[in-house]
């Protein structure tokens, strides 16, 4: 008897694995838009699951999973401000000498490097309409417009499965 609830457990623990995971493309989008760097956005979902997944952080039931996993990453985006060195606060500076705080880098770009990164995007997209069609439309609807995977999928009559090939194809050959 004690087995067979363990296996329960284990069932229940598993569909809540899967239930927790198909909520990450979502929170990668959040904590990219708030971070606007792609992989401390990826580290900030890992913490969010691994604080779930070790139990660290448990979910009562009050709220919408969803809403619950989007609260926990807001506090992982909040950690990972502090340790960037772009957000560093000014307060409690040990320096106590006057200007100090004109030091600090502006985090937006100057305007060379918004010319430079204009000319890259340019050369970027010029590259992607040089895909063949197929990789093309998934790249252009699925990054580039943010279309979610059903409604590209459905667009382009493809498995979502499909879709994750054609858009991984389609950057490996923008990389090279």
């Amino acid at each position: 008897m004690h087995a067979a609830s363990a296996s329960l457990d284990n069932a229940a623990n598993v569909a809540d694995v899967a239930s927790v995971v198909s909520h990450r493309a979502y929170l990668v989008r959040f904590a990219a838009r708030r971070l606007r760097d792609p992989m401390l956005a990826e580290d900030a979902v890992h913490d969010v699951f691994e604080a779930v997944l070790s139990g660290r952080a448990s979910f009562a039931g009050r709220s919408a999973l969803r809403s619950w996993l989007t609260a926990v990453l807001k506090h992982k985006i909040v950690d990972a401000m502090r340790k960037s060195p772009l957000h560093e606060s000014l307060d409690g500076d040990d320096d106590d000498t006057p200007g100090a705080a004109h030091d600090v880098a502006s985090p937006e770009a100057g305007p060379e490097a918004l010319a430079e990164q204009r000319e890259r995007l340019g050369r970027v997209l010029d590259d992607i309409e040089r895909l063949p069609p197929g990789l093309r439309d998934a790249m252009r609807l699925r990054v580039i417009e943010e279309g979610s995977a059903e409604a590209v999928c459905e667009a382009l009559g493809i498995s979502e499965e499909n879709l994750f090939v054609r858009v991984h194809r389609a950057r490996k050959r923008l990389l090279s």
